[in-house]
């Protein structure tokens, strides 16, 4: 389940890691872990596309440059996290805010 939490976080954006969290945080400390861990950091990606959308209309299109790499970035460490959590491994983002503890 927690590997599952990171890959629906690709598709859901946060919903899928919040539901998986929510099901089974109870359950195993794994889950609750790393359900934690996927819903911050889908989080912090939302953050991210916001500030963008801000940045893009003050500079007129830079934020169209940046949307892509933020989305590339965020498929390819949802896919390392996925990777790891199958492994049984805890997986910590490089870059999260922990809003949810």
């Amino acid at each position: 389940m927690a590997m599952l939490a990171h890959l629906l976080g690709i598709f859901t954006w946060f919903i899928g890691p919040l539901i998986i969290w929510l099901m089974k945080k109870d359950q195993s400390a794994f889950v609750d872990d790393q359900g934690k861990e996927a819903l911050n950091f889908q989080l912090t990606i939302g953050i991210g596309y916001v500030a963008i959308a801000i940045i893009g209309c003050i500079t007129l299109g830079l934020g169209t440059l940046l949307a892509p790499v933020i989305g590339i970035v965020a498929i390819v460490f949802c896919i390392i996290a996925c990777i790891a959590a199958n492994k049984g491994e805890r997986y910590r983002y490089p870059f999260a805010i922990r809003l949810i503890k």
